[in-house]
């Protein structure tokens, strides 16, 4: 049986365990954006008939513009930058693959499933000793960042030898100035982007692979004919081309973020980190804290290798900041009564 991790949004395991609250819960598990882009009509023909190759080159042209993406790179669209995770391993002969972690653990696990021999560094200096490296930047959980300069400087380290880096930008629109895409072209190195965490819309279940023309060649031939939506091709394209959207949800998310911030201090929790779309806080016992805020409904990312964390995501609006304030309020009352 493959093995699978836990992740957030899990809300029909939730109610199972806790019941359905009278509020309905608030989900704070994910790191995507609570106020998503605004999906219009969508011709029917994007229902009707299989996914248009011209349709598909639209959307490319459209990703080329938005993530900045060096000319000569290579990009594929796939159902989510999930699929490309599990399919890339796939595409290597067995090599030694190192990760940066602590991180999104479904990148260590594709890896092995597929049969390579893979370990965990603190730092991308240690994981570029391996055949194949992969970083998340900025990580998920805890919002690390590594300057692009060095990811670029790691890139073309692994070319130099023959290897890979993979870079995992899924939280990269909410801080540009980090991002690789316009360095892309550099061969040995595959970037990973992700369209529904920002635009709030990860039910299309849309990422693109970026980089090295001939990984990214090996991973659409993988991924088959028709591997993203027709509807999914209409939305993308008008969203990645709104420029006007994506700056102004960046300052919303930025002036959200600073908002949460307030609350999680106020309660006496510790922030250790995070992006606009997630913080990070540290504390005596997160189940504990996942435990008190699920029985009011709420339910938050916790993580069985660091018992002390928890994530949460961001609240859509006022109302929402204020239930998490008192049902954090009413858990600390009841923790000194």
């Amino acid at each position: 049986m493959t093995e699978r991790l836990p992740h957030g949004g899990n809300l029909t395991k939730a109610e199972a365990e806790y019941g359905r609250p009278q509020n309905g819960w608030l989900d704070l598990s994910t790191g995507i954006n609570p106020m998503p882009y605004p999906v219009g009509r969508i011709d029917p023909k994007f229902w009707h008939r299989l996914p248009d190759q011209a349709d598909l080159h639209v959307l490319l042209l459209a990703a080329r513009q938005a993530y900045g993406i060096a000319g000569q790179a290579g990009v594929v669209a796939a159902p989510g930058t999930q699929a490309i995770i599990q399919a890339l391993p796939r595409l290597f002969a067995k090599c030694t693959v190192a990760v940066v972690g602590p991180t999104y653990a479904e990148h260590e696990l594709c890896w092995r499933a597929a049969g390579h021999e893979t370990r965990i560094c603190h730092t991308l200096t240690a994981a570029t000793g391996s055949d194949i490296a992969v970083v998340v930047n900025p990580n998920n959980p805890d919002g690390r960042e590594i300057p692009g300069p060095e990811i670029v400087a790691a890139a073309r380290h692994m070319a130099a030898k023959g290897g890979l880096l993979v870079v995992d930008e899924a939280f990269a629109d909410c801080r540009p100035e980090i991002g690789v895409c316009g360095q892309s072209a550099i061969t040995g190195m595959i970037v990973l982007r992700s369209f529904g965490k920002f635009y709030g819309l990860a039910g299309a279940r849309l990422g693109f692979a970026v980089g090295d023309r001939d990984v990214t060649i090996r991973l659409e031939t993988a991924l088959g004919p028709w591997a993203v939506p027709g509807p999914t091709l209409a939305i993308a394209t008008q969203a990645l081309g709104d420029d006007q959207w994506r700056t102004k949800t960046l300052r919303r998310l930025l002036k959200d973020t600073a908002a949460l911030d307030g609350v999680l201090s106020q309660c006496g929790l510790s922030i250790i980190g995070g992006t606009p779309l997630f913080r990070l806080c540290e504390t005596v016992n997160g189940a504990d804290l996942y435990g008190g805020l699920a029985a009011q409904g709420i339910l938050v990312r916790i993580f069985s290798e660091r018992p002390q964390w928890v994530r949460f995501g961001l609240p859509a609006n006022g109302d929402d900041l204020a239930r998490l304030r008192d049902s954090l309020e009413n858990l600390a009352t009841n923790s000194t009564s």
